[in-house]
């Protein structure tokens, strides 16, 4: 089980995932709309894990792995990502990244993300 910040600018897709994540037993303790706000709210709540989409206001996804993964070293970010960004997905790799999924979202290779890193 472990304690996910979901960060992603569309609702449907948050509710998607937590669907998802909850049916699988993990507690989603803090939702994000972009990345300034998913980097002020790692701090408050350390989460075990972060699920980071790349494209939104605000902050992108990447900007926001590059600050979370400078203030917290330790962080465990998985990207979600539209299928095709390789580049992105790439970055984001370099970044500190430890994992990604594409949408639209797949259960089982989100809850298999989830697993692969929370054995890191």
């Amino acid at each position: 089980m472990a304690n996910i910040l979901m960060v992603d600018d569309s609702r449907i897709s948050r509710r998607v995932l937590k669907d998802m994540l909850e049916k699988h037993g993990h507690v989603v303790v803090g939702e994000a709309t972009n990345g300034q706000e998913a980097f002020d709210c790692y701090g408050k709540i350390n989460p075990d894990i972060v699920t980071m989409d790349i494209t939104m206001p605000v902050m992108d996804g990447i900007e926001s792995l590059k600050l979370i993964h400078k203030g917290y070293p330790d962080s465990k970010v998985i990207m979600v990502t539209a299928a095709g960004q390789n580049e992105k997905i790439k970055e984001a790799i370099d970044n500190g990244a430890v994992e990604f999924v594409t949408k639209p979202l797949d259960e089982e290779k989100v809850i298999s993300a989830i697993d692969k890193v929370l054995k890191k």
